[in-house]
């Protein structure tokens, strides 16, 4: 059995740089699962929605922050388990962290987002202001 170390990191340190989407996500499809959740974002009428697969997880162990309209949602979990069998003491670690920022639009109301933890995924609602909200038709007089 031989082992072969992966030198693919450099490719995702230029793949970070350049590959953003328009919501300021990172579009390398290698690096996800790879410690960073897959994202959905959607749009309505009335808010976007991030949707952030991060199962095992609990509420406590997101940090989410909004900085100059950046807003950043990252996680650190650790995990210790200790086996002891006869003279033989083994302890792993497992620590689990990621972070993902974006870029909001001008069209979000930052004093009004909202966020929750429901099997395994984090939603966040980033609702939209109202001048930034689709119009009714309307009609107008002339005079």
């Amino acid at each position: 059995m031989s082992l072969i170390k992966r030198t693919d990191r450099l490719p995702l340190i230029f793949d970070d740089i350049f590959n953003t989407d328009w919501f300021g996500g990172i579009t390398n499809e290698h690096k996800i699962g790879f410690n960073t959740p897959a994202v959905n974002v959607k749009e309505s009428d009335n808010d976007f929605i991030i949707e952030l697969a991060a199962p095992g997880l609990a509420k406590e162990d997101f940090n989410i922050e909004l900085d100059n309209d950046v807003l950043t949602i990252s996680s650190e979990a650790k995990n210790e388990s200790k086996e002891e069998k006869d003279n033989y003491t083994r302890k792993e670690f497992s620590y689990n962290t990621f972070k993902r920022s974006f870029n909001l639009p001008d069209a979000v109301s930052i004093t009004d987002i909202l966020a929750s933890y429901d099997n395994g995924v984090l939603l966040v609602k980033l609702p939209k202001k109202e001048e930034a909200k689709v119009q009714p038709k309307r009609s107008i007089e002339i005079s």
